[in-house]
């Protein structure tokens, strides 16, 4: 037994062939033959250009949630602003500002990274990088929005509201939880 922090290990096995299998709108699908163990083995997985959301705090402590409709969960959901990143090689950050100002017509002086995760370890090679935002306030000019963004509803609510959300089951996008629980941890202390 290691005193080592526990902590995900980079690996990489020889990928022996690769198929582009579906090619979507907004992600493919992708089967790789993998060498793995003496042998090889086959692997589906949603091949994901990458995903940033928005923590975005305001002086009274709120947390700003916009709910719209998400067709594969049949749900009108509660979740943080967030969007892919649009082209290879991205900035992050840059995304992420993006995202605020058209799904929230909001813009923030105050950025920090604040968690990292990938979505589905085995069935998708997505990450979504979480920044929380703070010394909010509104764009000069409100966004035009289109298809599912064209009636989000925009919302503050207090941290300890979201957190108890989280908890109880009420709410369930996972970047609205994974970040709700690390800034409330942090918070605490």
């Amino acid at each position: 037994m290691t005193d080592a922090p526990i902590a995900d290990e980079p690996a990489s096995s020889a990928v022996t062939e690769s198929a582009l299998v579906y090619e979507g709108a907004v992600w493919d699908i992708r089967r790789d033959t993998v060498a793995y163990g003496g042998g090889s083995m086959v692997r589906e997985y949603v091949d994901h250009t990458g995903a940033v959301a928005v923590w975005a705090e305001d002086a009274e402590g709120r947390v700003l949630v916009i709910q719209q409709y998400r067709h594969p969960v049949h749900l009108r959901d509660w979740e943080l602003p967030a969007g892919l990143l649009d082209m290879a090689g991205e900035d992050h950050l840059t995304a992420a500002k993006r995202e605020l100002a058209e799904e929230a017509d909001i813009e923030a002086d105050t950025w920090e990274p604040l968690v990292r995760y990938n979505t589905s370890s085995g069935g998708s090679n997505e990450f979504i990088q979480i920044y929380r935002a703070r010394d909010v306030r509104a764009t000069p000019t409100a966004f035009e929005r289109e298809a599912e963004e064209a009636d989000i509803v925009a919302r503050w609510v207090p941290r300890p509201e979201v957190v108890a959300g989280v908890l109880d089951g009420r709410l369930q996008n996972s970047a609205l939880i994974v970040a709700a629980l690390a800034v409330d941890a942090i918070e605490r202390g």
